[in-house]
């Protein structure tokens, strides 16, 4: 079987991603990942085969940040919309890939309108990896304002653990969250024992270059507010970033960026941004999370955990550091929070495995031969 992978180029999109396309090649399957120029050094990082179907488009460089309303459907609308031309800018590249090296599946994350695009036209099976608990009806609206009708996916595939997923997802296959965090060293630290609570602080890949204000410049007068709780302080940021920030205090140590999953599985909350795959690492090793989302399918996210009782969240209106701070404390003086996060934790490992998706995989290309050959 020839599976074609396809992802905007974005991390949060593509690492989701990640463990099926391993799991695919395990298995004996050819593998292929098909991404803009400028992300081919990432994919290329986690050695998968892959080859670039378009010319640069970055999603933040193309003018994410501009896409500002008070309303987060417009929002999402003008989000769909930039990843509408960003699929109009790769399709043909991707629909010459398709028809030269002729995959029996395309896979594709949710932003990423190309590939369903070209498999459809080419009478080829498609999935789609469905990040984030929001239907973000609003992204293939956009993306379908600039590329016209979008075929539906033949099979959805769900890392969310069905007690945390809305109504609209009811249906999709299961696919078990396993972490992908890139490829960072796991620091040693993480493996040692702690004496006081450990709080982690992280702000993804996204937020700080969408220049959201209202988080970075609360970080280090949030981790001066947390110092004097006595946590130990952890900040997972890259370098580039905690560059742009006054000097971090004494008491915080700057990790740089690390393997998210073991990080956050030595700590005892995670402070972050709403992210997916951040929201999802956290609830897969059983961490409490205190979380402040931007926009998109973080508000959901946040909602999520917030229902399931793993974390707490706070709106945009009232994120101060005092705030910040003391519900982080309020988060670790809470067993239940930490209780409810470690039996999420329990439902995720329940979910099947990508070595076990991939036989749906296989399943979904005998059927769809079957059809064509009927």
């Amino acid at each position: 079987m020839r599976v074609l992978f396809t992802t905007v180029g974005l991390s949060g999109h593509f690492f989701p991603l990640v463990p099926l396309a391993w799991a695919c090649r395990a298995a004996g399957h050819e593998v292929l990942v098909a991404t803009a120029e400028h992300f081919v050094p990432a994919v290329v990082r986690t050695g998968l085969p892959t080859v670039p179907c378009g010319p640069s488009a970055d999603f933040v460089a193309l003018g994410a940040a501009d896409a500002v309303s008070d309303s987060l459907s417009r929002r999402r609308l003008a989000h769909g919309r930039l990843f509408g031309r960003i699929a109009a800018s790769g399709l043909d590249g991707t629909s010459a890939l398709v028809r030269s090296w002729g995959p029996d599946v395309v896979v594709s994350e949710r932003a990423e309108f190309a590939g369903p695009v070209a498999a459809a036209a080419h009478g080829v099976a498609r999935v789609e990896l469905r990040w984030g608990v929001a239907p973000l009806t609003e992204y293939r609206a956009g993306a379908a304002a600039v590329l016209g009708q979008l075929p539906e996916p033949d099979l959805v595939l769900d890392p969310w653990p069905p007690s945390l997923r809305l109504t609209h997802a009811r249906t999709h296959r299961s696919l078990r969250h396993v972490s992908y965090n890139g490829d960072a060293r796991v620091p040693d630290w993480t493996l040692r024992p702690r004496s006081r609570p450990r709080v982690c602080l992280t702000l993804g890949t996204v937020v700080p270059r969408l220049g959201a204000a209202s988080v970075q410049n609360l970080v280090v007068p949030t981790l001066e507010r947390l110092a004097g709780y006595g946590f130990e302080l952890v900040v997972a940021v890259a370098e580039n970033i905690a560059a742009m920030w006054p000097p971090l205090p004494d008491a915080v140590r700057h990790v740089g960026y690390v393997p998210l999953a073991p990080a956050v599985a030595a700590c005892d909350a995670l402070i972050h941004h709403g992210g997916q795959g951040t929201s999802l690492t956290a609830l897969e090793v059983g961490c409490p999370q205190v979380i402040l989302p931007q926009f998109d399918d973080q508000l959901d996210n946040a909602d999520a955990v917030v229902r399931a009782g793993a974390g707490l969240r706070l709106p945009l209106a009232d994120l101060t550091p005092a705030a910040v701070a003391d519900t982080c404390a309020k988060l670790l003086a809470t067993p239940a929070h930490g209780i409810a996060a470690r039996v999420v934790a329990a439902e995720i490992h329940e979910q099947p495995s990508p070595v076990r998706v991939v036989s749906d995989l296989a399943a979904l290309v005998a059927r769809t031969t079957h059809d064509k050959v009927a």
